[in-house]
């Protein structure tokens, strides 16, 4: 019998947009805004509940990051911004769209272990963000920040499912020698960032799935679930899944090459569901740089959390 649709949590947060790594780069404040309108669209209105989050505080970025990180990241952006590598630009109110955006995925978890399912509508990313080293665009690492949140809310096993085109090196970083937390990645290789070969395993709880652009779509999804049921062999039951939801992997993205569609991101969204019932599906946005199909993306994945 199908699930009944219910509202699933949105957590957000004004300051998100305010992050600005200059004209013409990939990741533009439009982006969040494509993403809201897309979930504020009146057939989605019975899907979605919505949550202003609150900015992340120093306690819980310090379960991931040094305090020397943040005081650095807080000091460039006092200074009025500046490049920390080639792709990854500070803007003044980047520190600021940074805490929001950490609030966000915190939020995320909260409403998801209450609630069975939340999406956190956020930006920067950040599965590339090192423990003390920010790059591809990305700060703070949002989902194991949440990670980590989760866990201090008693969540012990916590499973992070990425199907961003790219592969979460400061993810898996910031887990590997951690047997609590498993991490899946379905990724374009070889592609940035040069990681995620599958034989980098850590304590046996990393499952990365390399593959080439332009292959079958339906090999894509399988792959990704395969995975995901390799991570689970012999663990059991997490007690929550996060997905880093990039939709850079989608046919047609300017920054990958894999065939997927929407409707494959909700069949994989589905399968996550039934497969880890009753523990929580939460997802927390990471890439998607086309914003008609970041848009069809977001709401394929959200109708199927409802």
């Amino acid at each position: 019998m199908a699930d009944v649709v219910k509202s699933v949590p949105v957590a957000h947060h004004p300051a998100c947009r305010l992050h600005n790594a200059g004209l013409g780069h990939p990741e533009r404040p439009e982006r969040i805004d494509a993403v809201l309108a897309a979930l504020r669209a009146p057939a989605l209105a019975p899907c979605v509940a919505w949550h202003e989050a609150t900015p992340a505080t120093r306690a819980q970025l310090e379960r991931v990051h040094p305090a020397r990180y943040l005081d650095a990241l807080q000091q460039v952006a006092r200074s009025g911004g500046g490049a920390l590598d080639a792709d990854t630009i500070m803007s003044p109110a980047s520190w600021e769209a940074a805490l929001a955006a950490a609030g966000v995925a915190l939020a995320a978890v909260e409403h998801g272990l209450a609630s069975g399912t939340a999406f956190g509508a956020l930006r920067p990313p950040g599965h590339h963000a090192l423990a003390d080293r920010a790059m591809g665009f990305c700060l703070l690492n949002n989902v194991v920040v949440a990670a980590r949140h989760a866990q201090h809310l008693g969540a012990t096993r916590v499973l992070i499912v990425d199907w961003d085109v790219h592969h979460g090196n400061g993810t898996q970083a910031l887990v590997e020698r951690d047997p609590s937390i498993r991490y899946v990645s379905m990724h374009q290789y070889p592609w940035y960032p040069g990681t995620g070969a599958e034989d980098e395993r850590g304590v046996g709880n990393v499952f990365n799935v390399p593959r080439p652009p332009g292959l079958p779509r339906r090999q894509y999804v399988s792959d990704l679930l395969a995975a995901v049921e390799a991570a689970l062999e012999g663990w059991g039951r997490p007690d929550v899944l996060l997905v880093s939801a990039g939709f850079d992997s989608l046919a047609g993205d300017p920054l990958g090459g894999f065939t997927l569609e929407p409707e494959d991101m909700a069949a994989w969204t589905t399968a996550f569901r039934e497969r880890v019932r009753p523990a929580p599906v939460v997802s927390v946005l990471e890439g998607g740089y086309r914003l008609d199909l970041l848009a069809a993306g977001v709401q394929a994945h959200v109708r199927a959390l409802a």
